[in-house]
């Protein structure tokens, strides 16, 4: 399957995408060095993770993260509040978002772009209610206006509670039922008109969302 027109990212949209990535992962080079070592340096597995996520047309690509849970556990597709497989550097990581500095490869590479909706993985991709299916279709984005509104730690904190008192039988259908057809409203409106000013101003939002006091 290939993206429709609609949905490809324009020439002005790509060149800010190289333009930004590249001088973002020089400067941000040294912070990776340092979180690369710090998570070598308190749990066993590699630094970096690797995931294979849906991209532009629904085609898969891997996903470069800094790893932030313990090497090799399996479990939910979703991080729930207070996950146990987050580890203590991890956690630190995922609160300023130095986790993500590794996509910015994915960006240069064309396979993710600045500012689009999330990048989902294959599985939960597959299971999508029909009406939020369209989102697939667009190139997955390090940032966008779901992903500065509805960060996972804090909008999945409620779903924690409610695991705990037997409300929600299966974390991963509630996000889908619950939570995707947020993100998607969210990103509907970004994505029906995503021009060069938007773009930028997106940006400028995460940017303040970042280095505002967490």
């Amino acid at each position: 399957m290939s993206p429709s027109d609609a949905a490809r990212v324009s020439a002005a949209r790509r060149a800010v995408d190289v333009v930004v990535a590249a001088i973002a992962f020089v400067l941000t080079a040294p912070l990776v060095a340092a979180a690369v070592v710090a998570i070598r340096a308190t749990s066993p597995g590699p630094a970096l993770f690797r995931q294979e996520r849906v991209g532009a047309g629904g085609r898969p690509f891997t996903i470069l993260k800094l790893r932030t849970m313990t090497s090799g556990g399996r479990g939910l597709d979703i991080t729930m509040g207070h996950d146990a497989r987050v580890t203590r550097v991890g956690a630190l990581l995922r609160r300023t978002s130095l986790d993500e500095l590794p996509q910015l490869l994915n960006v240069l590479r064309g396979e993710m772009t600045l500012v689009g909706p999330r990048p989902e993985t294959v599985a939960l991709a597959r299971r999508y209610p029909p009406e939020c299916r369209w989102v697939l279709e667009h190139t997955p984005g390090l940032t966008g206006p779901a992903q500065i509104r509805m960060r996972d730690s804090r909008v999945l904190e409620p779903s924690a509670a409610a695991l705990l008192e037997g409300a929600v039988h299966d974390p991963e259908a509630w996000y889908l039922q619950t939570i995707v057809p947020r993100r998607v409203e969210l990103d509907a409106d970004y994505l029906r008109a995503p021009s060069l000013a938007r773009t930028l101003l997106v940006l400028l939002e995460t940017a303040v969302y970042l280095l505002r006091p967490q």
